[in-house]
C-alpha cells in the first residue's frame, strides 16, 4: 500500500471517549528463545508457557501506522 493511497480511520480515534480494557483483554507475545506465540492477560506472570524464558517480545501490529514529521 503506498502512502498516497493510505486514508486515515475517522471516528475510532477522534471520539473522546476512553476504553476500558477489562480484566480478560489478551495480549500475544512472542517468545525469545523458542519463537512460540505467548498469550498474556494482565497480572499474569512474564514467563514462556512452552520453555519458561523470561524475555518476551510484543507482536508487531498489522494496523498502518503513519507519524507526521516537522
Amino acid at each position: 500500500m503506498s502512502r498516497e493511497a493510505y486514508v486515515a480511520p475517522t471516528s475510532a480515534f477522534n471520539t473522546g471517549t476512553t476504553v476500558d480494557p477489562g480484566p480478560g483483554l489478551t495480549t500475544q507475545y512472542i517468545c525469545g528463545d523458542c519463537n512460540q506465540k505467548v498469550l498474556l492477560k494482565q497480572g499474569d506472570p512474564i514467563r514462556c508457557k512452552e520453555c519458561g524464558h523470561r524475555i518476551l517480545y510484543k507482536e508487531r501490529t498489522k494496523r498502518m501506522v503513519q507519524f507526521e514529521a516537522r
